[in-house]
């Protein structure tokens, strides 16, 4: 899988971090919790995210971050390119587009 960082709150060397993959995915790297699949993300890390697409399944804490679950990153290739500290790990979840309630039915 190739990866390209989209960005996060403390730049290229910091985290947690949004990444893009060549399979139409977003690696989401953000803090452990008790569930191995499971991550925490700050609010603020979805400013990252490309124009017109959008993350499914995340749950906000209350506190300024969300929760977010998906597909666990084992790939050694991966994680040595994302270089992720010990107290945080990445999942993959699938790109959705953007909708907005709104918008005119295209049928």
């Amino acid at each position: 899988m190739e990866i390209r960082l989209l960005g996060g709150p403390t730049g290229e060397g910091g985290s947690p971090r949004l990444w893009a993959t060549d399979r139409g995915s977003i690696l989401v790297q953000g803090w452990r919790t008790s569930e191995a699949n499971r991550i925490e993300i700050p609010h603020r890390l979805l400013q990252w995210t490309e124009a017109g697409t959008c993350l499914s399944g995340l749950v906000d804490t209350g506190r300024g971050t969300f929760f977010l679950q998906g597909d666990l990153i084992t790939d050694p290739q991966v994680l040595a390119k994302m270089a992720i500290p010990g107290h945080e790990t990445a999942v993959e979840i699938p790109t959705r587009e953007e909708v907005y309630p709104d918008a005119a039915d295209p049928r």
